[in-house]
């Protein structure tokens, strides 16, 4: 069955008897909510608006029928514990997060408590769920994106900067452990683009501008950011630090090019937060994780920033242009 189809059937609980709607809404169903962004992102805003929005139209109100605790800024396993450790004490009835760190913590905590996770990537090879169709457990929810999309990257910024000769691949290996399959992925397609490229761990952002100035010191230099709570947390000073030091880089991280960045290219995880209420209510109304199958990303988004591209001197192909969800002028 595909994604959509099977989202579609659970949303049909919106139909459901009144009389079996009304008993449901007689108590206050909880959701703990877990973000590695932080609360003013517009990225995590629009996941807060699309996924309230959808639990009104299947009948969970907040304020009436519906109460959720929010936690944001949660991008490091640490951080991710505590928070685990205080949102399960208030006895939630199923757990919203994002990210590894986020939903390794919470796999630590508990076997009962339902989770439903997005921006996963490899959620089976990371021990979280048993397969993709057939989760078992108390886990569920949405992957991100597949280790191929390294190789991906590396063409995109060969593009849009075709001087670029030398890259690294910029993460957190706290936050995203599943990066070096980027990687691996990337050096796939470095012989026959003509790039060499190496990894670059950064846990703060000192270490992000060191990396940066690294590139910097070797002409045709450029950089791919992949997306973990902590690169997308600190976007903003990443793209700075790319301006700052005139360096071409590709972002896995969503909403990048709309702040800034050169170019992205991800999953939208908006469109993961709108799927995902299907899976919350369906849990809400006494459905199994271990019954609803990890879906894959269906949606993706391809943005340009012709600003910067025309400040780092660049030309942008128009078969790139053509291509793109979004072209920022």
């Amino acid at each position: 069955m595909k994604r959509r189809d099977f989202i579609t059937l659970l949303g049909g609980a919106a139909a459901w008897p009144l009389a079996a709607r009304a008993q449901q809404s007689s108590r206050v169903a909880r959701i703990g909510w877990v973000d590695f962004a932080f609360e003013d992102d517009p990225g995590g805003r629009a996941r807060v608006e699309v996924f309230q929005r959808g639990m009104e139209k299947l009948g969970w109100t907040l304020g009436r029928n519906l109460a959720i605790e929010y936690r944001w800024g949660i991008f490091d396993i640490d951080k991710a514990r505590f928070t685990a450790a205080e949102l399960l004490k208030l006895a939630p009835d199923v757990i919203l997060c994002a990210g590894t760190p986020a939903t390794l913590a919470f796999r630590e905590a508990t076997s009962t408590v339902p989770i439903v996770f997005a921006s996963v990537s490899e959620p089976v090879a990371q021990g979280f769920v048993q397969s993709l169709a057939h989760p078992g457990g108390n886990l569920t929810g949405f992957s991100y994106m597949e280790p191929t999309i390294g190789a991906k990257w590396l063409d995109l910024i060969k593009q849009i900067a075709p001087h670029v000769n030398h890259t690294a691949l910029m993460f957190n290996p706290d936050s995203s452990p599943y990066s070096q399959l980027f990687y691996q992925s990337i050096e796939t397609a470095t012989t026959m683009l003509a790039v060499e490229a190496v990894t670059a761990p950064v846990h703060n952002l000192d270490e992000i501008e060191q990396v940066i100035t690294m590139l910097e010191d070797r002409p045709g230099g450029g950089l791919i950011v992949s997306p973990d709570g902590f690169t997308t947390a600190n976007r903003k000073s990443i793209i700075k630090l790319t301006e700052k030091h005139r360096m071409p880089a590709v972002y896995g991280v969503p909403g990048a090019a709309f702040d800034g960045g050169l170019i992205h290219y991800c999953v939208d995880l908006v469109d993961e937060y709108k799927s995902a209420v299907a899976y919350v209510d369906h849990i809400l109304r006494g459905g199994k994780p271990a019954d609803l199958p990890v879906q894959q990303p269906t949606k993706f988004s391809l943005a340009v920033n012709l600003k910067t591209a025309r400040a780092l001197g660049l030309d942008v192909p128009s078969t790139l242009l053509a291509r793109a969800d979004e072209v920022i002028e």
